[in-house]
């Protein structure tokens, strides 16, 4: 969960500063009345040039390449599994490990090499067996992996932790033929240690960097993933959210990052936090990809019972989807409680609402969700129910053998070992959900049915109802903020929470830059609506063409 998105609420209340902000590179081009029908943002003609990328940084093969175009490499014998592990291995050493230090990157797995070398000899003798046979790809280190690598959700209490089989997330990507290549940094434990934390860091991985700008943050709390699939070293990435975990630092390393509907995608062995509310999802460099991605993660779990409610409702192939003409005709709604926090980013919203416009959506607007704002306390204080208990019986998977069993040791383990755990921030929101009883507390079960009253039925089903929408639109987020070990995160908006709570589906595109930062929009919508939400924005994406590679500057200034 990011903690940007836990106080996103309340932050819109607060009076957001005047940005100075210049929309630079392919958004100047894709919006050039930018800065004369927005105060907040110059227009092309006024901006200065764009810094020049980072010297220490070198071309790359792989450089924005997509699954398909390395599918058609290793069909054509340009590229083969082991060379494509080789290559972006290498990669993470150069920039990763040193030059920038992105420091997206917790663990390599050892047995890559191995697994991509049987997945060659698989494809000469049988052929591939879909769109990721070969494909590296990194995941965030909370999700259960029975190999050489651990799975500790960033956190020292769980160094060493080798769990007694495979995540079914993980299982699913070893059966489509992707390779496992690394590890992602996180924000410790998704992010629900602390109000106060810094997004990105963990006690295990340090502090992960943006690659537009190393000074800047790059939001989580799947924030090792976003970096690192936005900085190249690996074709896609999975993250994980609860509120904002993945559509935040999607939006903030300019990627696709689609958060399904909960029980698309299983969530066992997955280090959790809340069951009504955690997801795990693709992030991606394009829309198609995630789509892709998307489609290898569906099935039904029984060991974890919401997947139950996708039966006829999931696909395997959401590719299908991505059309580029997908915008004409659809009816969206514009959620106009979750602009107002800088005013570069509503001007930049409006460009991507003229886009939606000229490609054929009627867009109604105002249409705000009418319980806007009434649920974030309840959504707390479910979280907290739900941290205790569900962390407790993860633990418990994992055996006698656990270096930690309960949430209680984990506190104390941080208490013993506050200078590597503790430096920057406690853990104010473990120690919360520690005074919580079971989830049969009449205080929790009347929680928890607020939310679901307030954020579906009286939420985005009324307004889709009311308006027959296809889809609703907001700003996901600002520009990346600085980050700051000794204050903690002071990012100003964000548009997640209402989805989030639901437990329905949100994707973030980029929309544009603001002074060569990425800024995304979301599409969010009813339970089971990826293949909507995914068709049109794939159809904004191409109209569009916002994404652009991180330069890995210093600073924007």
């Amino acid at each position: 969960m990011s903690r940007a998105r836990r106080n996103s609420e309340s932050t819109h209340s607060r009076r957001s500063f005047l940005q100075s902000a210049l929309v630079t590179g392919a958004a100047s081009a894709l919006y050039p009345a930018l800065g004369a029908a927005r105060a907040g943002a110059s227009s092309a003609s006024e901006g200065s040039a764009c810094p020049e990328p980072n010297p220490g940084v070198k071309p790359f093969e792989l450089d924005e390449i997509t699954i398909a175009e390395l599918q058609e490499g290793m069909k054509s014998g340009r590229f083969t599994a082991r060379s494509l592990v080789e290559k972006y291995t290498a990669r993470m050493e150069e920039i990763d490990k040193h030059g920038p230090a992105i420091n997206s990157i917790i663990e390599l797995n050892p047995d890559a090499l191995t697994i991509a070398d049987g997945l060659d000899e698989e494809r000469k003798a049988k052929g591939s067996r879909g769109p990721l046979h070969g494909i590296p790809v990194l995941i965030k280190d909370n999700i259960d992996t029975a190999d050489r690598m651990m799975t500790t959700a960033g956190s020292l209490a769980l160094a060493g932790s080798k769990p007694p089989k495979d995540s079914f997330l993980a299982q699913r990507l070893r059966a489509a033929g992707a390779v496992i290549l690394a590890k992602t940094n996180l924000s410790e434990w998704a992010n629900i240690r602390s109000n106060h934390s810094t997004s990105g860091w963990s006690g295990r991985g340090g502090q992960t960097k943006n690659p537009y700008a190393l000074d800047r943050n790059p939001c989580g709390s799947s924030s090792g993933t976003g970096a690192g699939i936005s900085a190249n070293l690996a074709a896609a990435g999975i993250g994980t959210e609860t509120d904002g975990s993945i559509v935040c630092p999607s939006s903030a390393n300019g990627l696709a990052g689609i958060k399904p509907t909960v029980g698309l995608v299983s969530r066992s062995g997955i280090i959790p936090i809340s069951h009504s509310q955690d997801g795990a999802g693709p992030m991606c460099r394009t829309v198609r990809d995630a789509a892709i991605l998307l489609g290898a993660l569906t099935g039904l779990d029984p060991e974890d019972s919401a997947t139950a409610a996708s039966a006829g409702k999931s696909q395997t192939d959401y590719a299908q989807f991505c059309d580029p003409n997908g915008l004409k005709g659809a009816c969206i709604g514009v959620a106009r409680k979750y602009f107002g926090f800088n005013d570069a980013v509503d001007a930049l919203m409006e460009q991507a609402l003229d886009v939606m416009k000229k490609q054929g959506a009627t867009l109604v607007d105002p249409a705000d969700i009418e319980t806007h704002g009434k649920f974030g306390e309840s959504e707390f204080l479910v979280l907290l129910y739900e941290l205790k208990a569900d962390l407790n019986a993860y633990l418990a998977r994992l055996g006698p053998g656990a270096p930690v069993r309960t949430l209680k040791d984990i506190i104390e383990f941080n208490e013993r070992n506050w200078q590597k755990e503790m430096p920057y921030f406690g853990q104010d929101v473990f120690l919360k959900a520690e005074g919580k009883g079971p989830l049969t507390e009449k205080e929790y079960v009347d929680a928890l049915a607020t939310n679901h009253q307030l954020a579906r039925s009286e939420g985005i089903d009324a307004l889709m109802d009311k308006h027959k929408l296809d889809a609703i639109v907001a700003p996901t987020g600002g520009p990346a903020w600085l980050t700051d070990l000794l204050n903690g995160d002071h990012d100003s908006g964000g548009s997640s929470n209402a989805a989030a709570v639901a437990g329905y589906p949100n994707i973030n595109v980029t929309a544009g830059f603001i002074s060569g930062l990425p800024v995304g929009i979301s599409f969010f919508g009813r339970a089971w609506s990826e293949p909507t939400l995914i068709r049109l924005a794939y159809s904004f994406e191409q109209a569009t063409k916002a994404r652009q590679a991180p330069r890995f500057l210093a600073s924007v200034g």
